[in-house]
Order: C-alpha cells, then sequence, then structure tokens
C-alpha cells in the first residue's frame, strides 16, 4: 500500500531509520498484480502499470536504493494470445522506463523469471529473449538508460498442466546467473506448488537444498553481473491477522534466518 499511495516524506523517512539502524536498502520490489497492464490490450491498464513503475522508480530514488522491479505481469488465462502483444508493449515500455530510471540515479531495472507460461519469462529461452532484447538497447546508449536485469527465484521452475516439470528450480536460477543482480530465498515443493521457508520440518519437506545453493552460487561467482549478491528471504505466511497464526510468524523468521546464516553467514 505504501509504495503507490504514501508521500515521499514516509519513505525518505524509512531511509533514515534504516540508516540510523545500519541497514542499506538496496532494492525496491513489489508484487506483479499492479504490472499487468500490459498484457491486457486495455490502454487505461497499461497506462495504470506504466504509472505504477514510474512510481516504483521514484519510490527506489527516494530510499536510495540502486535498482527497482517487478515481474512482468500475468496474461489472463482465458486470452492466451495476449502473450505475444503483451510482451511487445512490454518491451515498448520497459525501454522507456530504462531511460527513467537512469534520470532517477538507478543503476538498474529487475524483473523475476516466474514459474508459469502465463507469466514471462519462465523458461531459459524466454529470459534469453527478454535479455538479448534489452542488453541491445541498453549498449546502443549505456550513458541514458539502465540494462534490464533478474531478481531469481530458487523455488521458481516450472511444470506444465500435468505436473511434469520441463525446468527445474536449478535449471532457471542457473540460466539467469549473468543476468542476476539479487534473488529470492524460498522453500518449495517438487512440483513448485506450494512455497514455504527453512525450518528443519521445512528443509526436510522441501527441495531447496542451502548447501547446494551456496555451492552453485559459489561455483558461479564470477558470472554474476554484481559483486555483492543479495538474496533476499521471502516468507508466504504464515498467515497474518489470525490470532491462533500471528504468534508463528516470530519462529518462522527466526528459524529460517538461522538456517541461512549458518550456511551463507
Amino acid at each position: 500500500f505504501p509504495f503507490f499511495h504514501a508521500d515521499a516524506e514516509w519513505f525518505r523517512d524509512l531511509s533514515r531509520k534504516a540508516e540510523r539502524r545500519g541497514i542499506r536498502i538496496e532494492s525496491t520490489y513489489t508484487s506483479y498484480q499492479e504490472m499487468t497492464g500490459f498484457f491486457t490490450a486495455d490502454p487505461h491498464l497499461e497506462a495504470a502499470s506504466r504509472r505504477a513503475w514510474e512510481r516504483l522508480i521514484r519510490v527506489a530514488a527516494w530510499v536510495g536504493a540502486s535498482s527497482a522491479g517487478s515481474s512482468c505481469g500475468s496474461v489472463l488465462r482465458d486470452i492466451p494470445g495476449e502473450k505475444e502483444p503483451g510482451l511487445a508493449r512490454w518491451f515498448r515500455h520497459m525501454k522507456e522506463l530504462s531511460r527513467t530510471a537512469k534520470a532517477a540515479g538507478l543503476s538498474s531495472l529487475c524483473i523475476e523469471p516466474m514459474s508459469s507460461l502465463y507469466e514471462p519469462p519462465s523458461t531459459p529461452a524466454e529470459m534469453d529473449r527478454v535479455t538479448r532484447e534489452m542488453d541491445a538497447f541498453h549498449a546502443a546508449d549505456p550513458g541514458g538508460t539502465v540494462p534490464v536485469q533478474f531478481c531469481a527465484d530458487i523455488s521458481h521452475g516450472l511444470a506444465d498442466r500435468d505436473r511434469r516439470v520441463v525446468v527445474d528450480n536449478w535449471q532457471l536460477f542457473e540460466a539467469g546467473i549473468p543476468h542476476t543482480r539479487e534473488f529470492h530465498f524460498k522453500n518449495t515443493d517438487d512440483r513448485f506448488d506450494r512455497t514455504f521457508g527453512f525450518s528443519a520440518e521445512e528443509r526436510a519437506r522441501g527441495i531447496v537444498d542451502l548447501e547446494r545453493f551456496r555451492a552453485l552460487i559459489d561455483a558461479n561467482a564470477d558470472r554474476f553481473p554484481v559483486r555483492e549478491l543479495v538474496g533476499y528471504l521471502e516468507l508466504p505466511g504464515p498467515k497474518t491477522g489470525r490470532d491462533y497464526t500471528d504468534h508463528l510468524l516470530g519462529p518462522a523468521l527466526g528459524e529460517s534466518l538461522a538456517a541461512l546464516k549458518a550456511v551463507f553467514g
């Protein structure tokens, strides 16, 4: 809610509070719902998503972040033919937004590879398509634009309608490494159907092996476009606003953070 409605001073105050606590805000990220207008063929929703991206870039500048990002958006399941026109609109807007981000003092824009063909990019081929076009655009005017890079998610992979894995989470993450500047820590099941954290119980049933993940990052350290790779813990629950689950949030965060620090600390 604050991303799209709070006054600039709220964000500047947030940045000052973070600085006093020794915290640096490196990027801003929002959910994809605000950005789906590029895939709707509705000029009003397209304009709304453009305004949302512009606002997100301003927020990043207000808090001193170097990057702003979201997913590309999603295609409604009953109009799959809008995927290609939507991508064309997305490319046009992202090229213009790349200039907006540069003028705001950012160093990149980020998008997130997702787990559905209705939410591109979700395959190595789609990721390659995005980076090729945006890299060529940035290379033509490196002083006036910023690159488009990835916020990866180690829990994302692609399974088809019969739950057959097409691209697993390890393949998807590795495919994006040359353009990945940050990522989400999240655990998942073997069909990417549920996401959760890294408590002992969750690590036992999840497929994201943290030691394997650390080894993958270390083995590819020279291939990332940044020297400081930031991983953000993203937990989908427990559901808040319920007396019987609110008290579980502290332990959920604490246990997951302890597991991450034990491997990456």
